[in-house]
């Protein structure tokens, strides 16, 4: 049953209790498209894409044996694509064109409408616009995050934690040459911000404490749980694979609601998402079928829809523990 509260009395609650928000957390590789997002980048300067992601899985090797003992496997495609700029194998590559080509990306069928879709149903539900109950989009990668932001799903999209390289490098003494150094228009030289399947749950605590709103609120400061913006039991997490277990666990633990997905026909993608519900790693799987009427569709709108529910119940209970009772005559 789902309780409504005046609004006179829901904008007293809302003040203590603004946890009103339903973030769907996507991984992006595997889970909103069939494949790595860098297709359209190999394409673009005639690069075998398996001969790429080859050199990338002999790095490690390679690194140890010429002595380096720790070694950060998901960077190593990184500083691969700049090795490639710097050879001229991917002459002219910029932010900007990372972006142009993010608008090849292809995805899943019924990505980016689905998006919208959910978030006009929970706001077009009276019950839940009574509390201003929203739906918040949000990708966690270790893709590209100018790529992402090239997409046919940025307009949807509240924030975007991925990899980001940048034209610009500071020599020593920069503070003094300001104006004369920065080319943006150049090619990327550095990486300037990296996450990896582990730094993956930074992002999601970055969610919950609301730091992506307010960069003033530190991620690693000590907030109460009933002052977080969003707590985890408002999160829904959405990927494909082994890689994405600690995000998976963060959440399911805390309450949250977690699923798996997997390309429509692969038995092997199939078995891996299996093995997640059979660890109890998620709540759920199903195919990467994101149209209305499919499995995975209706699933997320069931566990949105569910959790906008407990958000009212939570206020109402909240409401009836802090507003006490009229006085009544005794006889």
């Amino acid at each position: 049953m789902v309780f409504a509260i005046p609004n006179s009395l829901n904008r007293a609650v809302s003040q203590i209790f603004p946890q009103n928000v339903i973030a769907v957390i996507w991984d992006f590789d595997k889970t909103l498209i069939p494949g790595n997002m860098q297709g359209p980048l190999f394409r673009h300067y005639g690069i075998d894409e398996a001969e790429f992601w080859a050199e990338v899985d002999g790095l490690e090797e390679f690194y140890r044996s010429h002595g380096s003992k720790l070694i950060q496997r998901d960077h190593l495609y990184l500083n691969h694509i700049l090795s490639y700029v710097r050879h001229g194998r991917m002459p002219g590559l910029s932010n900007q064109l990372l972006e142009e080509l993010g608008s090849r990306i292809d995805f899943y069928s019924g990505i980016p409408d689905f998006m919208e879709l959910l978030k006009k149903e929970i706001q077009a539900d009276p019950f839940f616009a009574e509390h201003q109950i929203t739906v918040e989009h949000y990708v966690v990668s270790t893709g590209l995050r100018r790529m992402i932001l090239g997409s046919a799903i940025a307009p949807y999209i509240d924030y975007v934690w991925a990899c980001e390289f940048t034209e610009l490098v500071a020599p020593p003494e920069y503070q003094n040459k300001q104006g004369q150094l920065f080319s943006p228009e150049g090619e990327i030289q550095q990486l300037i911000y990296v996450i990896d399947n582990t730094s993956k749950t930074r992002a999601v605590f970055e969610i919950n404490k609301g730091t992506n709103k307010n960069p003033s609120i530190d991620v690693n400061a000590k907030i109460a749980p009933e002052d977080r913006r969003v707590p985890f039991q408002n999160m829904i997490y959405i990927a494909d694979g082994p890689s994405d277990v600690p995000v998976f666990s963060i959440v399911s633990g805390n309450g949250g609601r977690t699923y798996a997905v997997y390309n429509p026909g692969s038995e092997r993608e199939f078995a891996q998402a299996a093995r997640l519900l059979e660890q109890r790693r998620v709540d759920a799987f199903g195919e990467a079928d994101y149209r209305d009427g499919s499995q995975t569709a209706m699933w997320i709108r069931h566990a949105a829809r569910g959790i906008a529910e407990r958000i009212v119940r939570d206020r109402a209970a909240a409401l009836s523990d802090r507003v006490g009772q009229p006085p009544r005559h005794v006889g």
